[in-house]
């Protein structure tokens, strides 16, 4: 991984990450504020219940004055109260979910979005389970962050606002000298934010990694069972497995260090005090009962939502953290595309020209150096060389699924970089080696729901490959349903049908990159065939392996290294008794021996 993917391993200040999780909230400001309403007149009715009761003591119970009258009406309102809390409480908490939910919905949709958008040497980069954990794992945590967290703090600090004025009410000193334990309190929280993050990140991470462990497992199963690789992977996935649970029991630790027994211990105090007060006040003149009573209430009530939010302050870490590795993947930025600015633009021909064209993957690594060359509407240009020639990064170069780092590339006349991404897409058809298909009918592998392209140009697609054959034989024929990555079909058949998807799309630029490699040789003679008509009209570019296949193009590159060794006509390179010429007669050798 590059320093600039490196950086998305980078925290985030909470500062930030808090401040863009509000922004998610614009949208929902009704919703909010009406729970906000709910959330106040819930807690409200809810504190008022000690002062009722101590109304009832002091001036009913203990002067034993019992008016009939008045201790229903204390009764009903007391009644009254809890209820009409319950209620707003269960509203308040719906609401508070809707929002939350709402919210989460659109950072999946902006992250997947955003995943969406960035050029393929970001996924050659970083790990695909990576990339999973943080869409899904990640965001899960933001969503308890609005659910739980929020509406928590927000309830309970409310809640605490609360307490205090009913304190002051019943005892203004007390309740002054009763803030001195606020400071202990916001101690506690900062050497806890403190490590906790650190753990947190960690266990991010960790739990990144395993994901992306486990994916590449999953997807080479075959290989890892075919070279008896089991017990190897089973060890490093332990390790990970192992490493990221001790960055939990790090977390858990400073849990039951700094939440729950650090609180209690400063409530037992803050009791003693209480309790010390008000022996000392019995000693120069009367207490009254109810006065103890609501106060002791109040302060056991003071301590409960301040161990529900150091509760959730875990919760809060976690989410912080989780959102923060969102928002690093949302802030991850590519080179940007020129793109043009009159957005309709269409090619029409399809005439591709190279004008000195230098590619990389990497800085300092060069893999295409002064690529030259042209082919027009109608025409077949052929691409051959040695293994890591460069055959397939030109192509690359072409889709502009990655940045050409000197030169230009033209179709019809226009710079690539300035036609639109959808334009490029929509008129070159790629049919690759390694075909990926989904799980899906084979019509809708073939239509990749694009609802203009009809039934009968998917059955004429299928014909024109070949494909038409073997889809007929599977139960449902083209409403067949395939597995993942169509692992129930042979090789060469889900690269008849990436073929079929292609030739359907009706592009303007047919790009073959060793598309018959994986197909029988009685096969590959129809698609040939097939090849002629599907070529009319077109632009066509062939890399190919088996130069008997490549006899007819108009044109054909030898690649040696990066550079255009020869170029020409089939007879052409073979008169010149070069590479072309050498591979040819080695590849004609090794038929007359297979034969």
């Amino acid at each position: 991984m590059n320093n600039k993917h490196k950086q998305l391993l980078h925290p985030l200040p909470q500062k930030e990450v808090f401040r863009r999780l509000l922004v998610y909230t614009g949208k929902e400001k009704k919703l909010i504020i009406a729970a906000m309403i709910l959330l106040i007149g819930g807690t409200a009715a809810d504190l008022a219940g000690p002062l009722i009761i101590q109304t009832f003591i002091d001036d009913y119970l203990a002067p034993r004055n019992f008016v009939q009258d008045a201790l229903i009406t204390l009764g009903v309102v007391y009644l009254l109260l809890y209820a009409g809390s319950a209620v707003m409480n269960y509203i308040q908490g719906y609401l508070f979910q809707k929002v939350a939910l709402s919210i989460i919905q659109d950072i999946r949709v902006d992250i997947f979005a955003k995943v969406e958008s960035l050029g393929l040497s970001f996924f050659d980069q970083f790990p695909t389970g990576g990339l999973i954990s943080r869409i899904t794992n990640d965001t899960e945590q933001v969503k308890e962050l609005y659910i739980t967290v929020l509406a928590n703090f927000l309830q309970n600090i409310i809640f605490l606002i609360g307490i205090f004025a009913a304190m002051f009410y019943l005892n203004a000193a007390l309740a002054a000298f009763a803030l001195l334990i606020l400071p202990l309190l916001l101690i506690v929280i900062y050497f806890y934010r403190k490590y906790s993050s650190i753990f947190y990140a960690d266990m991010s991470e960790k739990l990144s990694q395993l994901n992306a462990r486990l994916n590449e497992s999953i997807q080479g199963m075959s290989v890892i069972q075919m070279f008896r690789q089991e017990r190897r992977m089973s060890r490093e996935f332990a390790v990970i497995n192992q490493q990221h649970q001790d960055s939990w029991m790090k977390s858990m630790k400073l849990d039951g260090l700094l939440l729950r027994p650090a609180i209690d211990l400063i409530s037992i105090l803050a009791l003693m005090l209480v309790l010390t007060y008000f022996g000392a006040a019995s000693f120069t003149g009367p207490v009254e009962i109810g006065v103890v009573y609501a106060f002791v209430n109040y302060l056991d009530r003071f301590f409960e939502p301040v161990n529900q939010i150091m509760q959730r302050l875990s919760m809060f870490q976690q989410a912080m953290i989780s959102a923060g590795r969102v928002f690093r993947l949302m802030d991850h930025n590519e080179p940007p595309p020129k793109q043009q600015p009159n957005a309709g633009y269409q090619i029409e021909k399809g005439n591709v020209e190279f004008k000195k064209v230098h590619f990389s993957y990497f800085e300092n690594e060069m893999v295409l150096s002064d690529i030259s060359f042209r082919i027009d509407k109608g025409e077949m240009l052929a691409i051959v060389g040695q293994t890591g020639s460069g055959k397939s990064s030109l192509i690359n170069a072409l889709m502009r699924f990655y940045p050409i780092r000197e030169g230009n590339i033209l179709i019809d006349g226009k710079e690539i970089q300035t036609i639109p991404f959808q334009e490029i897409r929509k008129n070159i058809g790629l049919v690759q080696q390694d075909a990926f298909l989904y799980a899906a009918s084979i019509k809708d592998n073939i239509r990749l729901y694009n609802k203009n392209i009809t039934e009968a140009e998917i059955f004429t697609a299928a014909k024109t490959v070949g494909a038409d054959a073997f889809i007929q034989e599977l139960d449902n024929g083209y409403d067949h349903v395939i597995g993942e990555r169509g692992t129930t079909l042979s090789t060469g058949e889900r690269q008849l049908l990436s073929f079929a998807r292609t030739i359907a799309h009706n592009p303007k630029i047919l790009i073959l990159d060793e598309a018959t490699a994986s197909i029988d040789t009685e096969t590959e003679a129809e698609i040939q065939d097939a090849l002629k008509n599907a070529r009319a009209g077109r632009t066509t570019i062939a890399i190919a392996h088996r130069l008997s296949t490549i006899k007819e193009a108009d044109h054909i590159i030898v690649l040696e290294q990066g550079r255009i060794a020869e170029q020409g006509s089939h007879q052409q390179l073979i008169s010149k008794k070069g590479i072309y010429e050498k591979m040819y007669h080695l590849q004609q050798g090794m038929n007359y021996i297979q034969k």
